[in-house]
């Protein structure tokens, strides 16, 4: 029996989990710790561990005093979680207990695990802060935001929705747009939905005409796109709906609409791969910056900032596991990766924008010399525009880290545009990229907006 009790110690260690037993009376001293939870805690043994009280562990002295009320009422507990002081350095350390009380004529004693889920805390509150961060954003997003799932119910809506709906969110949980619109109203939505979910293809500024609750009519622009799961299986649709009634017919109001939906996209991307969310919005902020070097007007430059966090959309209907893969990709995969290009231009390319969108973004990975892709364009073919994008393109991917590579540095990056200066890129923003880091004391002035 002995033998078996200390093969379970040794088994303890080898899984990281502490193993103890603590007397209570007559005397309050730990018997038996294995050698993983003092390493735990940073103490440097067993017998140094072993002279500190079991209720000195806690952080707060609240949770010692719950977790013994609870003990000796249930005589067991089963994954009691509580903040442990760690001796060496000042951070906290996240634990959980299992353990049972056992009493006698004689003796008093508590025997039981002892596992660190810092890790997982951090996991946890890292997952809180997007979710209410997510939350927020939705909420002050003063249009209709709502997801559904494969059946067209709906499982999640905004402040925005819920108001305009005169119900509380729990009241629309659940239900379809069958309980909400006229029928035929009602069936047009549903077969919308259904077309994203079984095409992929998202509805993009679609003009709709609503019946409100007090029986008017009023004009939105609706926007659906499909949800996928890290295994690029579509999950359900988000939908982003604006009313629109008193700028119908303006022009200026249509392009704004048309960018909040393609902004809604980009958020899409943003919650299925953060990566690349961040390397557009580093692209974007690179590219308005040639531009304004060049003395761009405001309708150039708000090309440019659209086509940076625009251009990687078609990395939408990639699949993670081709994205972040770590190591060479197959011809298949990088054939995958390459058609994010056509993909974008594909979902854009009939909405209309007072400058060429879609073509820029199309021409992003062409070069000069002729040796990019997917058209092989060269010199004079290529917009200045998709130009400025190519360049801003690779120089923030080679500085950024990637999770299938760490980045590669400012020098290596700085390196590939000089050697490809009026090869494969522009000399002329080539140029301006090095005047732009030299004012910026030779740093990357991207990360400090």
């Amino acid at each position: 029996m002995r033998n078996t009790f200390y093969l379970n110690l040794e088994s303890a260690d080898n899984l990281g989990i502490g193993l103890f037993k603590y007397s209570l009376y007559p005397k309050e001293r730990f018997i038996i710790v294995n050698s993983c939870l003092p390493k735990m805690l940073n103490y440097s043994s067993k017998e140094e561990f072993k002279k500190i009280k079991f209720a000195n562990l806690f952080f707060d002295p609240k949770d010692n005093i719950k977790f013994l009320n609870i003990l000796k009422e249930q005589k067991n507990v089963r994954f009691f979680e509580a903040v442990f002081k760690n001796k060496k350095y000042n951070k906290p350390v996240w634990v959980a207990i299992t353990a049972s009380y056992i009493l006698t004529k004689k003796k008093e004693y508590i025997e039981g695990i002892i596992e660190d889920v810092s890790h997982h805390k951090e996991i946890e509150e890292k997952l809180f802060l997007e979710r209410d961060f997510l939350q927020s954003l939705l909420d002050n997003i003063p249009d209709a935001v709502y997801f559904k799932d494969r059946h067209n119910r709906i499982i999640k809506v905004n402040r925005f929705y819920a108001e305009g709906a005169g119900l509380k969110p729990e009241e629309i949980i659940g239900k379809t747009d069958f309980d909400f619109f006229p029928y035929e109203q009602a069936k047009q939505m549903f077969e919308d939905d259904n077309y994203v979910l079984n095409t992929g293809r998202p509805i993009i500024g679609k003009i709709e005409r609503t019946l409100l609750r007090n029986g008017t009519w009023n004009q939105v622009i609706t926007t659906k796109i499909p949800i996928y799961d890290r295994r690029g299986k579509i999950i359900g649709t988000m939908g982003i709906t604006r009313d629109m009634t008193a700028y119908a017919n303006l022009e200026k109001e249509r392009l704004n609409m048309l960018i909040n939906a393609l902004t809604v996209l980009n958020k899409a991307l943003e919650m299925r791969d953060p990566y690349t969310s961040l390397h557009t919005q580093n692209v974007a902020f690179i590219a308005t910056k040639i531009a304004e070097s060049l003395g761009w007007k405001d309708n150039r430059l708000l090309a440019m900032k659209l086509a940076g966090e625009l251009h990687d959309l078609g990395k939408i209907s990639i699949p993670l596991e081709i994205l972040n893969k770590p190591g060479k990709l197959t011809d298949l995969e990088y054939s995958l990766i390459q058609q994010h290009v056509q993909n974008c231009y594909e979902l854009i390319k009939d909405i209309e924008f007072p400058f060429s969108l879609a073509e820029i973004i199309y021409q992003h990975h062409e070069r000069l010399d002729g040796s990019g892709y997917p058209r092989h364009l060269k010199e004079e073919e290529i917009l200045p525009e998709a130009r400025i994008l190519a360049i801003s393109d690779v120089l923030e991917s080679m500085t950024s880290y990637r999770p299938y590579r760490e980045a590669l540095g400012l020098e290596m990056a700085l390196k590939e545009l000089t050697e490809g200066r009026g090869i494969k890129y522009d000399s002329k923003i080539v140029d301006i990229i090095f005047v732009l880091i030299q004012d910026n004391h030779g740093k990357a002035f991207w990360l400090n907006y």
